[in-house]
Order: C-alpha cells, then sequence, then structure tokens
C-alpha cells in the first residue's frame, strides 16, 4: 500500500507533493529538515492523502498532483 500525500507550510506559500509506503516517518522527516527539498519551508501540515494498491497508481496520481489543475485543486482544500 502507497500513500500518495500533500503537504503545505505553515510559514510560506509552498505545497509539497509526495509518496511514500509509511506516512507518519515520512511527515516526521519533513518536518524535522531531513528533507532537503523541504527544509527551508517546514513545519508543515498534511492537506491531503490518498492510498493506492501499487506503486505505478500512486505514482500516477502524484503526477497528476503535480500538474498546474492538481495545485490548483489542492489549493482549494485549504480555503
Amino acid at each position: 500500500m502507497f500513500t500518495v500525500y500533500a503537504i503545505k507550510s505553515q510559514v510560506k506559500n509552498y505545497i509539497y507533493v509526495g509518496m511514500t509506503s509509511d506516512l507518519s516517518d515520512r511527515l516526521n522527516r519533513h518536518n524535522s529538515g531531513y528533507e532537503k527539498t523541504t527544509k527551508p519551508y517546514a513545519p508543515f501540515e498534511l492537506i491531503f492523502k490518498i492510498e493506492k494498491l501499487t506503486r505505478a497508481e500512486a505514482r500516477a496520481e502524484e503526477k497528476k498532483l503535480k500538474t498546474t489543475s492538481g495545485k490548483r485543486y489542492l489549493r482549494s482544500l485549504i480555503k
């Protein structure tokens, strides 16, 4: 089982989309500054998650959310 997730920075206007098989560990890594890509934007809050059975399905969903329309959808969730 894989989780596709989106997190929003609590201090800057930044949304990160990713996928993982261990969501709680991954969120801890983002918030602790272990991830180079998100370190300058920490701390984060989870705004979206969806579980997929296969890595391929999860990757397809992740790619959709990283598009302009996907980011627009995610921003609509936080208003």
